[in-house]
């Protein structure tokens, strides 16, 4: 079992609804009975299954049910583990690069003041940022860039990266 702070209320400076988001990881996450119940007597309600992604779950516990906060709890089992890693890549990224975290504050503060007709919607409006991000994130690992490498970001919200390695060489 694992049990992860993620969403933008885990990022220190970073604008957020006042919902946090957890990611938890079990055993078998097809089998609800090993773990739902349990959520269920601390107030959490089962919103969703997405058996086609992961055999995702998604619970919720708000405020106006008794809560004392919004919570938004993302459930996956171990074969989930490449969601897993993108999920914790871009939290981590925007807590350790300044400049990816106002990027993305900025693109979300000029979302969040349009209608949506769902939150899906928002979140999808803001998926460009965030597979940049991620895919920043991924290949820092993957390649070993130092935690210092910055994305250049171009006045129309793309990104230029320049890579530098941790060895101080070009790649």
């Amino acid at each position: 079992m694992r049990l992860e702070h993620t969403g933008s209320t885990s990022v220190p400076g970073l604008a957020a609804k006042p919902i946090i988001d957890m990611l938890l990881v079990v055993a078998a996450v097809g089998n609800e009975d090993s773990y739902v119940p349990d959520l269920q007597t601390i107030g959490y309600r089962l919103a969703a299954r997405e058996p086609g992604w992961y055999e995702h779950r998604f619970l919720t516990r708000r405020t106006d049910e008794g809560a004392p906060c919004d919570v938004n709890l993302h459930v996956f089992g171990p074969a989930a583990a490449p969601e897993i890693e993108r999920i914790l890549a871009f939290r981590d990224r925007l807590r350790t690069h300044a400049e990816d975290r106002a990027l993305y504050e900025r693109i979300k503060q000029e979302l969040v003041h349009r209608e949506w007709i769902s939150m899906l919607h928002y979140s999808n409006a803001k998926s460009d940022i965030v597979e940049e991000v991620i895919a920043w994130a991924l290949a820092e690992r993957a390649n070993g860039w130092s935690a210092l490498t910055q994305p250049a970001h171009s006045s129309d919200g793309g990104t230029a990266m320049t890579r530098r390695r941790s060895s101080g060489g070009s790649g």
